[in-house]
């Protein structure tokens, strides 16, 4: 890739995420010296939206998933493509195609985990030789959780020789003061993403903790020993968990992957490990049965939802297209300032299979499915495309085992400072 004129391209960059992009790009690559652009089919347009956020990209390219020839000379230039481009059951396929084909590293933000276990099969082994990362499931989900949960594993090796036996995620929320509207929560993206998962086939891997697994005997421990509880909970904290948002079948399948790959590497066995996670309700006693049952009313929208996954393809597409039809499209979701008065934090509490305890926390500025995203999706796609900044390792792989722990404080400029703490 020496030879290459840009860093990084952003393709996609006029949705809710994609601005965030370009705007962190426009910042962060004076101060890394990072050559970067935007790309799409549409430059006037996406000049006229990045106009309206201050910014002006360098370079802006043609670019479209129709056609393939505009994907090969896009990934023919640079280092590292961030597709922002969804849903990815309809768009993402031509663009890692044209990735692994054309050697630029490929990060996506897909949370259809259908659409990625296709990915693998089809191109892990390609990627693999051609030397290329395909990252997938790189923002909130599962970005923080995969690094965090890693950072846990090395940490216990290092102290205690162990591998790690069971780790629970919980995330808390700090959100705006006044009303806060469903398109402070999610974006229309997000959820005709969702629409997509239940219409593709293969949906009821969405729900499977070991669906990015090919290997059936490291898959079938996992299911065994870590299946994806919906039921609400109540922390150590005192804290009622509720199932993650928006949705439950993201994280576990990537931490899964992450252990399963990483423990071929080593040659152990390993691999598997029971994990949980859920977004905290925080409160006093007095307040704990009602925090309790409205953790109980997301735990039973969450295993609705799964319940279609599984249910016949003519109940899933009649679903599918009324998802499609109610909710909003992709220009729907947060802006402006109020992306900034979010803040978050996530704590890992492991257990070694030694008995020992440690706990990672991380704490986090701005919206955490938005903001945070678009500046921790900026900032793997630098690291990517720096030379020796991330592991030696190519084919599909998850944000863990794609950028290691070494370069951890980078994501401190994004907004997200990890650290051990116990």
């Amino acid at each position: 890739m020496a030879d290459r004129d840009l860093s990084v391209v952003v393709f996609g960059a006029s949705g809710v995420t994609g601005r965030g992009v370009a705007a962190y790009l426009a910042e962060r690559a004076g101060e890394t010296g990072a050559s970067w652009a935007v790309a799409g089919r549409d430059p006037a347009k996406l000049g006229r939206v990045l106009g309206e956020i201050g910014v002006e990209p360098p370079q802006t390219l043609v670019a479209d998933v129709g056609d393939p020839g505009s994907l090969a000379a896009m990934a023919s230039r640079t280092r590292v493509v961030l597709d922002l481009v969804g849903p990815y059951t309809l768009y993402g396929e031509p663009v890692i195609e044209a990735c692994v084909a054309g050697g630029a590293h490929y990060v996506d933000l897909t949370g259809e985990i259908p659409f990625a276990r296709r990915m693998i099969d089809a191109y892990h082994e390609r990627a693999k030789a051609a030397g290329v990362k395909v990252v997938e499931v790189c923002g909130f989900e599962a970005l923080p959780p995969d690094l965090a949960v890693l950072l846990a594993a090395e940490t216990a090796r290092e102290r205690w020789d162990e591998a790690l036996a069971e780790a629970d995620v919980d995330v808390w929320t700090k959100q705006p003061a006044g009303r806060v509207g469903l398109e402070d929560l999610v974006s229309g993206g997000t959820m005709q993403s969702m629409a997509e998962v239940l219409a593709a086939e293969g949906a009821a891997e969405a729900a499977d903790p070991a669906a990015l697994i090919p290997d059936s005997e490291v898959a079938a421990a996992v299911r065994q020993r870590s299946p994806i509880a919906l039921a609400p909970r109540v922390n150590a904290r005192g804290d009622a968990i509720a199932p993650m948002t928006p949705a439950a079948f993201i994280n576990p399948a990537v931490i899964q992957r992450t252990a399963a790959l990483l423990a071929a590497e080593r040659g152990d066995g390993a691999g598997s490990l029971r994990y949980r996670e859920g977004v905290a309700i925080p409160g006093g006693s007095a307040s704990l049965p009602l925090r309790y049952a409205a953790a109980g009313a997301l735990a039973a929208t969450q295993a609705g939802f799964r319940s279609l996954t599984r249910a016949r393809p003519s109940v899933r597409g009649r679903a599918a297209g009324l998802m499609r039809r109610a909710f909003p499209s992709s220009g729907f979701g947060p802006k402006g300032a109020r992306l900034d008065e979010w803040s978050w934090r996530l704590a890992v509490d492991a257990r070694t299979a030694g008995g020992h305890y440690l706990r990672v926390d991380l704490e986090a500025d701005g919206h955490p499915g938005y903001l945070t995203t678009a500046k921790l999706l900026g900032e793997a796609g630098l690291l990517l495309a720096e030379d020796g900044a991330t592991p030696e390792r190519a084919g599909c792989l998850t944000p863990a085992t794609a950028l290691g722990t070494d370069s951890l404080d980078r994501f401190a400029r994004a907004g997200a400072r990890f650290a051990v703490t116990s």
